[in-house]
């Protein structure tokens, strides 16, 4: 009997099984806590397979990261793309910001909380590809205030660091079986933002434009 050749999705089958352990453990028991060994059980494979693609815990904890920024990336660009209203372009990317964050994927959870475990290099890294994210944001503000959407005075800058440590903190204490749903939290820090910050003409605009949508 012949034995069965791998083939590319065996693994890229294999690669997904591992990256979703590895995330969920170092969710469960942290990054520090958990072991290589640990996460090649998870997988139902030997270590050494293991070893074989990561050879360190943190080239794996580097490529939750990567994959948790793309992940988050993608969501927002999207929502991005969707409007040309610069107050309905907010909202969807608040909205789009927590559904990344707060859906299925352990991975987003992991960028967020296990920075501490990188070495300065994978750190630069890592930090590169978030500040290419958080360009999307810039840009966002940055017209929003070219415009005079947003008020005279507001610092775009501490707006966005605000917003997004906001938006990302919500990651500790979301209950997916609770009262509130991604979109419902969004929609209340786009309210506070708009409520705080979006001058009253550009709000009555925008009310004009989606109320009745």
């Amino acid at each position: 009997m012949t034995q069965r050749q791998p083939r590319p999705e065996d693994k890229l089958d294999d690669q997904g099984n591992v990256l979703s352990n590895a995330a969920r453990l170092f969710r469960e028991k942290g990054f520090e806590k958990t072991s290589l060994k640990e996460i090649a059980e998870a997988c139902n494979m030997l270590p050494g397979s293991l070893y074989y693609r990561y050879n360190t815990k943190e080239a794996l904890l580097v490529e939750l990261m990567r994959r948790g920024i793309y992940l988050v990336t993608e969501e927002v660009e999207v929502a991005y793309a969707s409007s040309d209203d610069p107050v309905e372009k907010l909202r969807l990317c608040i909205n789009a910001h927590l559904r990344a964050l707060l859906g299925d994927s352990d991975m987003v959870y992991v960028l967020l909380f296990e920075w501490r475990a990188l070495s300065p290099e994978a750190r630069k890294e890592i930090i590169k590809l978030r500040d290419q994210y958080e360009s999307l944001w810039i840009d966002i503000l940055e017209t929003m205030i070219k415009q005079g959407v947003i008020q005279q005075g507001v610092d775009g800058r501490l707006l966005r660091l605000l917003g997004l440590g906001a938006l990302n903190w919500v990651a500790t204490w979301f209950d997916p079986n609770g009262t509130y749903t991604p979109d419902t939290i969004g929609n209340f820090v786009w309210k506070a933002i708009v409520n705080g910050v979006i001058n009253q003409s550009a709000q009555r605009e925008h009310m004009r434009r989606f109320t009745n949508a």
